[in-house]
């Protein structure tokens, strides 16, 4: 399978990566060191657990020199994509297809109004990767799991195109989740993700002690509801049990984990809170619902939005 990863960094690079390793054609669209790097040395993915190795592969930054490709892989930060979709259309076929496993639940919609809606495929994926120099990637843990479905026309439905893309994640060792509705994997990671992002990034604090404290985990898991009301007010099939989901899930996970959200904070990077925070404020908003939990999240991270304010 040809396939172009937009977005090569700590995400699109180790999955990039991966297909590469199996015999997938894939090229890279990177920039800067990172391109140098892959151009020069390769790309190598460090990986205490999984072990490590290196991938030679082509690597662009103009998407009009790689032409058509069966898949296009976006997983870049959601605040470039202003200047990102706009790279996917000199790549697409009359059957390509674009997988969206970008955070928030917003990507799929805004890149089906720059391409239209018949290429775009949506997912979300489950992975603790960092980009620690150019042209290398750490993983920490074992999970490699991304869900994928059909967003638009006729739900549910379980396309060939989703079925054979699946095939060609699960042949690179990607643990592949093929779902009859794209939407709902989405938001049931995006209610858990938001309240995580927002609870660590406005605290500064790992995991850990927000959990072990009754009050802030009561907060926690209302924030998860806010989210939730949300997401069924729009129609969203998601599981009747999500928050009882979440809550195991938080309690088994190591209490020194930080969010993407609170390392980039913590780096003086800028923070995807307009796809997290914001637009569960603004859906709820359209749809007639309180969220405060999220509104004073939102409030207290806005300022962040693009790095440091000046006298932060």
């Amino acid at each position: 399978m040809r396939i172009a990863i937009l977005g090569s960094g700590a995400v699109g690079g180790y999955y990039g990566a991966k297909l590469a390793r199996a015999g997938h054609d894939v090229t890279f669209i990177a920039r800067g060191a990172h391109l140098a790097a892959i151009r020069e040395r390769g790309l190598l993915v460090r990986s205490p657990t999984l072990g490590d190795f290196s991938v030679n592969a082509p690597a662009e930054e103009d998407t009009t020199l790689v032409g058509p490709v069966d898949v296009v892989i976006l997983a870049v930060k959601t605040y470039d994509n202003a200047t990102a979709l706009t790279l996917i259309a000199p790549m697409l076929g009359p059957e390509s297809a674009v997988v969206t496993i970008q955070n928030g639940v917003d990507s799929f919609q805004d890149v089906a109004a720059v391409v239209g809606e018949g290429p775009v495929i949506g997912g979300t994926t489950y992975i603790a990767t960092a980009l620690t120099a150019p042209g290398v990637i750490e993983q920490t843990g074992v999970h490699r799991r991304i869900v994928f479905g059909e967003v638009f026309g006729e739900l549910p439905r379980l396309s060939s195109r989703v079925r054979n893309i699946h095939d060609a994640l699960t042949s690179a060792d990607i643990q592949s989740e093929a779902v009859d509705d794209g939407r709902a994997p989405i938001w049931e990671k995006f209610i858990f993700l938001v309240t995580l992002a927002g609870f660590t990034g406005a605290s500064r604090l790992p995991i850990g002690p927000l959990w072990a404290d009754q009050t802030v985990r009561a907060q926690f898991l209302e924030g998860c509801r806010e989210v939730e009301r949300v997401a069924r007010a729009e129609g969203v099939p998601i599981r009747a049990d999500v928050i009882d989901r979440i809550s195991s899930y938080v309690g088994a996970i190591p209490g020194t984990m930080r969010s993407s959200l609170l390392i980039d904070l913590s780096q003086g990077k800028r923070i995807e809170v307009e796809a997290l925070q914001g637009s569960i404020v603004r859906r709820a908003a359209k749809a007639g619902i309180h969220v405060p939990i999220m509104s004073t999240l939102y409030a207290l991270l806005k300022p962040y939005a693009a790095g440091p304010p000046l006298h932060a």
